[in-house]
């Protein structure tokens, strides 16, 4: 039998975290452990009970040590298989079962499925056929294929969010760069660093979870100051920015501004940015690609074809020319 780590990483979302560790309970193949890193003071208490043990390593940061907690719990596994979900993921009952069938003689870094529940969607406790029935699909994220198992050519698409690996491949391959801190780029830069070193990254029909709603905005301005920061260590670290359809959002916004020395921010976001930014009830999740709509339909500007947006946005990945 092979033996399965589920990973996940959390800081408060207390409900959340109890959906998905009653997911992981009632999985057709039961993992022989969960481990939670927990970024906060204390520990979870009140966690469903199951049929194997819960582990929790407290790791703590003045901001979201996104990279160090999912480095803390991949090197505690003992599993021959590491599945991460984060905390607003509830895995399927046959997600483990998805990943094993599909990385059966393969390595690298497998992506599964990810669909998005409407507000209220779980208030009715883990109910699996209704989640298939409500759940719909993120428009603007490449999806898995429909059946087996698809390569991913671009590391751009990597996504923390759901995904799994061979221990060994964990143990012989790049970890999560620890210099990066608070919200963005991370599984960017792990991505790269994946397919810099020639892994495969592939997509999975399987391994499905349901993303439970929460309010939250993007582009991530409650996280502009971190994600400013995180793109430039990228740059550092591969001659590039990245995220820069956020980055392209915030100039946008009248936030930051693109100069030959870096990013310069202009201003704080406020109320209105918030509004503009935030997922509202009827949203299953919350897109980028809208609020740049947005902004340019306030800009009157009919001229933003798919190409200009992708140049304009590409023009954010170097600092501006003298």
């Amino acid at each position: 039998m092979i033996h399965v780590s589920a990973l996940t990483i959390a800081a408060g979302r207390e409900a959340h975290l109890r959906n998905v560790v009653a997911g992981f309970q009632a999985q057709h193949h039961k993992p022989s452990e969960l481990i939670i890193g927990v970024m906060q003071d204390a520990d979870y208490t009140d966690l469903p009970r199951t049929d194997f043990p819960i582990r929790q390593i407290r790791v703590s940061a003045p901001e979201l040590p996104l990279s160090a907690a999912r480095n803390a719990v991949a090197d505690a596994a003992t599993g021959d298989m590491l599945a991460f979900v984060d905390v607003d993921c509830i895995p399927a009952p046959d997600f483990i079962n998805g990943y094993l069938d599909r990385m059966a003689d393969r390595r690298g870094l497998f992506m599964g499925e990810v669909m998005y529940l409407p507000q209220g969607g779980t208030d009715g406790g883990l109910d699996f056929d209704r989640f298939a029935d409500i759940a719909v699909k993120h428009s603007d994220r490449q999806g898995p294929p429909a059946s087996g198992v698809a390569a991913c050519a671009d590391y751009r698409c990597f996504w923390s969010l759901n995904f799994a690996m061979w221990r060994q491949d964990w143990l012989d391959g790049p970890r999560f760069d620890e210099s990066f801190s608070g919200y963005g780029g991370e599984d960017t830069d792990f991505g790269r660093a994946w397919s810099d070193g020639g892994a495969p990254i592939w997509w999975i029909a399987g391994g499905r979870v349901y993303h439970q709603y929460h309010p939250h905005c993007m582009p991530p301005v409650h996280h502009l100051h971190s994600v400013l920061r995180n793109t430039e260590i990228f740059a550092r670290k591969w001659g590039h920015r990245t995220m820069e359809h956020w980055l392209y959002a915030f100039q946008l916004m009248g936030l930051i501004r693109n100069a030959p020395e870096g990013l310069q921010l202009l201003r704080e976001p406020g109320p209105t940015e918030f509004a503009l930014c935030e997922q509202q009830g009827h949203m299953p999740y919350a897109n980028s690609r809208r609020v740049i709509d947005h902004l340019h339909r306030l800009a009157e500007d009919d001229r933003m074809t798919t190409e200009r947006v992708a140049r304009e946005q590409s023009a954010l990945l170097m600092p501006a020319a003298e």
